[in-house]
């Protein structure tokens, strides 16, 4: 069993970067969440980038899917911030023949009260038991890429309303 992980930033990977509190994206954490987590089976993490989901254009998200395409595993996991994230799925979404999971934390994975160790356990699991296309797993939820979207008020993933 294969299992890629690019990460490409965002608050999972923030550190504190000065005496003002202010953030910055560090040197991930993943590989070391997913060894203490004692994942027993074969899995490479691959930073890609080290931004800010806001700070993601067109062009990083063409390079974060031309490394997904470029990958013989199927199962495929991205960390990436989480305002942008459904972008990226969106830019995700047709490629053939592999489930792609991406996932963060709303608050980074060097805090003891993050979300972050939750969700790449969840991003694991979801990426072994869904099938292909492209999937958020975000605060125990699997979603459908296109079927969610950040509720930035409440500060949580939800399905979208019929509406949109």
């Amino acid at each position: 069993m294969d299992i890629v992980v690019f990460t490409t930033g965002g608050t999972i990977d923030k550190v504190y970067f000065d005496a003002l509190s202010r953030f910055e994206v560090g040197e991930t954490v993943v590989g070391k969440i997913l060894r203490e987590g004692g994942v027993t089976f074969e899995f490479e993490v691959i930073p890609l980038l080290r931004k800010d989901s806001l700070e993601l254009d067109d062009a990083d998200r063409q390079a974060i899917r031309a490394a997904v395409a470029a990958r013989h595993e199927n199962w495929v996991i991205v960390t990436h911030g989480t305002d942008t994230m459904v972008d990226t799925a969106r830019a995700l979404a047709d490629i053939p023949g592999k489930t792609i999971v991406l996932t963060g934390a709303l608050s980074p994975a060097r805090f003891q009260a993050s979300d972050a160790v939750f969700n790449i356990g969840m991003a694991m699991a979801a990426v072994q038991t869904c099938g292909p296309g492209v999937w958020i797993a975000m605060s125990g939820h699997v979603f459908r890429h296109d079927e969610v979207r950040k509720n930035r008020g409440l500060n949580r993933f939800e399905l979208l309303s019929p509406a949109g």
